[in-house]
Order: structure tokens, then sequence, then C-alpha cells
């Protein structure tokens, strides 16, 4: 005789009936997996929205009113504009800006406008700064923020991800003896602020995860975790252990302990009293022998 079937509760392993989920608690469930789908949709197209309007405000009242598409629009659709528009003109305009510093008129100009800068002291440092980030993170041949790094930081045992900016040059690597390059640690939840460390090479780990995916974690505070795209082999084989920094933290320990300089080379000592005592005794027995 064939029992019949619940469709209400399913069976385990064992045979017993498991009972299904409640209504609110699947009401919940579902509730839940709308938030986690809904949510990252409505803040990008909220930011993007937002950016967007950001710039028709700004880059709209410079358009002259003959150019301007919204003045030929209907009557009653004039004041919701052209949502966009804005911000394709202001993208023709770095690209035309972009095609004419590439002729010599174009670059002619460019050193002229750079030479007037230069003279200005506060703008000179402001202007020098922000090209040369820009430079440093557009430019194709340029490495930097191409590679995230596990660095030990700020004490033994803790570990902080960075990313590499560049190898390290000039005064500060002169006066280093060990290569060093340059790591930007980002902090949480603001990645564009953070601290310039000169860390030695053989004292970063490089990750496999991507710059994107290194960002996302460090923006998330850790509930963001990229997977793990390495092989089961070396999943199992960590490649970094506080054990491995013992030996460096004893010579750091023996580094910072004072040190106490005599200005005696060799310190002066004192001379026996039983050795003393000794020479006279000898000395006054050789002089009876002599009066004898």
């Amino acid at each position: 005789m064939n029992a019949k079937r619940d469709d209400k509760h399913d069976a385990d392993k064992h045979g017993s009936a498991l009972p299904s989920p409640g209504f609110f608690a699947r009401v919940r469930a579902y509730f839940l997996t709308g938030v986690l789908i809904s949510t990252p949709l409505a803040i990008t197209f909220g930011l993007a929205w937002w950016f967007i309007e950001f710039v028709d405000s700004k880059v709209m009242p410079l358009i002259p009113a003959h150019y301007n598409p919204e003045a030929y629009l209907p009557d009653g659709y004039q004041e919701y504009g052209i949502p966009g528009f804005g911000l394709l003109v202001m993208l023709v305009f770095i690209t035309m800006v972009g095609w004419f510093t590439t002729n010599f008129a174009g670059r002619a100009l460019i050193k002229l406008y750079e030479r007037i800068l230069g003279r200005i002291p506060a703008v000179r440092s402001i202007y020098g700064a922000i090209k040369q980030i820009l430079e440093t993170v557009l430019a194709n041949q340029s490495n930097a923020f191409r590679q995230a790094v596990l660095l030990e930081y700020p004490r033994r045992g803790m570990w902080a991800i960075g990313f590499i900016t560049g190898e390290t040059k000039g005064e500060v690597q002169h006066l280093t003896e060990d290569t060093v390059i340059n790591i930007f640690l980002p902090t949480t939840p603001n990645p564009t602020s953070g601290f310039l460390l000169f860390v030695p090479r053989q004292d970063v780990v490089i990750l496999d995860m991507s710059v994107e995916e290194a960002i996302k974690m460090v923006m998330s505070g850790g509930i963001v975790t990229p997977p793990d795209r390495r092989s089961p082999e070396e999943q199992n084989q960590p490649r970094v252990s506080s054990k491995t920094y013992e030996d460096l933290d004893v010579l750091r320990e023996k580094e910072n302990s004072p040190i106490l300089v005599s200005r005696d080379i060799a310190p002066r000592q004192k001379p026996d009293s039983t050795e003393n005592t000794g020479k006279a005794g000898q000395g006054e027995d050789d002089k009876h022998r002599e009066d004898a």
C-alpha cells in the first residue's frame, strides 16, 4: 500500500517529515531578496540621474539661446528640458580640447598656459599636483593602481589591503637599503583618502583579486568579499604567516634599543688589593736579603 504524499511537508534522509516554512517566513524571504536586487539598482540610477542633472545645470546656461534645443520644445515641455544634453555637450567639448592639443598651435598654447600658472605660487602647486595625479592614473603605460596587495599593518599579525602606485625613487629610495615600493593604503568607507607607505618589496604579498574587487571590499568594510579564484591546492597553502616576521621583529627591537656610548674606549681597572699586598711583601724580602 502506497503512502499518501503530503505536499506541505518534505521528507529528510531518515524519512521523517520536515515542516515547510510558514507564509510570513516566505514573504520575509521574498522581501529581503527584493531588497538585495532593487537597492543597488535604485542607488545606481539615482546617482547617475543626479550627476546628469548636476552637469546639465552647469552647462545648459552657458549655451546661447539660439543653439539651445530646449528653446524649440513645444509649450508645456520646456520646463522638463532635455536630460543629458548638457553632459553630451561637455563630452564633446573635452574631446575637442584633446584634439586641439595634438597639433602645434595647441601644444604651444598649453605651454604658455602652464608657464603662466607656474608663476603663481599657490596655483602652481595645486595645478602641478592635480596634473601629476591624472597623468599617473590615466596613462596607459602606468602601472598605478593596477595591483592590489596585502601588507602587515599597523602591527605584526594585522593585515591591510593596499594598492601599488609605483616604485620608490629619489631620496627615499637612496636612504633605504631595500628595494622600496609606494603603497597607497585606503581608508574605509572612503577609499579616496588614506596613507602613503614606503614598504620593502619582500614584505608585500600580491593579491589575485582585481583592483575593482579590492576597492569594493574596502568601501563595504569587508561585507563584500570577492571569491578566491586560486586552485584548491593553493588555497590550502597560506602564503603569509605572522611567524615569518618574527626574525624581522627581533631585529627591529634590537635597532630600537638604546645604545650606550662611553668616551673611554676601555674602562680603567682598579688594582687588586691582594695583588698589591703580595708585591709589597716580596719587595721587603728582597730588601732584607740585600742588607744581609
